[in-house]
């Protein structure tokens, strides 16, 4: 008999998390879906507990399907608990030492508004909160990978600027001793670097990290040096030459870095023609 009640009462909360999930994914009205969180809409754990959905497990689901008013309306409201990890059922693995997802999910997603929500949010917490939300590890299945590498991997350049310029470290590394630049020069050169919007977003990448990074440490920096003619033809000329710390940096480069690093949000306002390093920008399409 207990048995049973057991079933009934897990099948019963499987179903409220599954209407809580389709209410999100169908971009209900924010006042219905808190309604739902407070009141019917619960999840199981795997210790065999009924929970109801905390703010930062409902802020998963307004990732997934970009519901940005509800993802604004958790992140107002709850600011510190919205960014907190969430419990082991949302979790791909039983890795206790793994951040956050959330910023992850965004880049992986390209949720860009929501991403700027949430960075917004970050601001209130303390400078250790922030460090460690911006910089976290993902779990041992993404390769301890941050929301820097997710970036760097797809190519998200709207997504790693935004980090960069509210202070996510450049030279955090991975499980595999990797910073973001490594990850993205992994990925030139693997695509080998081919023409279309993929490559442009690359060079778009490589442009905003130089940006942020005034001293060139990365893994890949002996191979660029080993060899040289291969990864002249995939960077350019003047990237190489900045990357492998065969050329200075230009005065115009070392002027928008110094600016950056005192104000990075001013970057929204520089001409266009000054946001990324100017090599080979034309005919990479970063510049009009």
């Amino acid at each position: 008999m207990e048995e049973e009640r057991s079933r009934s009462g897990y099948g019963r909360h499987e179903s409220t998390s599954f209407a809580f999930y389709r209410a999100v994914r169908d971009l209900l009205p924010v006042w219905l879906l808190e309604e739902m969180r407070a009141t019917e809409a619960l999840h199981w754990e795997e210790d065999g507990r009924a929970r109801a959905f905390a703010p930062c497990e409902a802020l998963l689901y307004a990732l997934v399907h970009d519901h940005q008013a509800y993802a604004r309306h958790l992140l107002r409201s709850y600011p510190s608990r919205a960014l907190e990890a969430p419990s082991p059922s949302f979790r791909c693995c039983a890795c206790t030492d793994a951040a956050a997802p959330h910023l992850a999910l965004a880049v992986r997603h390209e949720r860009v508004a929501i991403l700027g929500v949430m960075l917004e949010a970050a601001a209130d917490l303390s400078e250790d909160e922030r460090r460690a939300f911006l910089d976290g590890h993902g779990c041992m299945h993404s390769g301890g990978k941050s929301a820097l590498h997710v970036a760097c991997e797809l190519a998200r350049a709207e997504c790693l600027l935004a980090l960069l310029a509210n202070g996510a470290c450049p030279y955090v590394t991975d499980g595999a001793g990797d910073t973001p630049l490594d990850c993205l020069l992994e990925q030139i050169e693997r695509s080998g670097d081919a023409d279309g919007d993929d490559a442009r977003a690359r060079r778009a990448c490589l442009g905003y990290l130089l940006l942020f990074m005034p001293a060139m440490r990365f893994s890949k920096r002996l191979q660029l040096l080993e060899d040289a003619a291969r990864w002249t033809r995939l960077l350019g000329e003047r990237a190489y030459g900045w990357l492998s710390g065969r050329a200075p940096p230009t005065l115009l480069l070392l002027c928008t870095r110094t600016l950056l690093s005192a104000r990075a949000e001013l970057l929204e306002s520089l001409p266009r023609f000054l946001r990324p390093p100017e090599f080979r920008l034309q005919q990479w399409g970063v510049v009009e």
